[in-house]
């Protein structure tokens, strides 16, 4: 069997498009949202271009590709873990650490 039809290969595959897919989007995404504060009425002219029904389908397929990517992560998350030695953990509870601590530390800042 070739390796690029393991379910591992495919998995790979689905986390890198659809992580790709999303970070095409974040830069819309903050457009839309700069709009809000910029210009009210160019935001009111996106939002009635975005009740289109192709608008609504790739609006859906985002959202699947939202929920792969995050079952994607969640799944390597735990097969780093879960097969890690003891040392590879340590550094993996220290970097989750860390990350959680600079969440935190934006969060009670912001």
């Amino acid at each position: 069997m070739s390796s690029r039809k393991h379910s591992g290969y495919i998995a790979f595959a689905v986390h890198r498009i659809s992580g790709l897919c999303l970070a095409i989007f974040l830069p819309v995404h903050l457009y839309v949202i700069s709009l809000l504060l910029k210009d009210p009425v160019a935001l009111d002219r996106f939002l009635t271009w975005t009740d289109a029904p192709m608008v609504k389908f790739f609006e859906s397929i985002l959202i699947l590709l939202a929920c792969a990517h995050l079952a994607n992560g969640i799944r390597l998350i735990a097969y780093e873990i879960f097969s890690a030695t003891r040392h590879q953990s340590i550094w993996l509870a220290t970097a989750g650490s860390v990350s959680l601590a600079c969440g935190l530390l934006f969060f009670l800042t912001a």
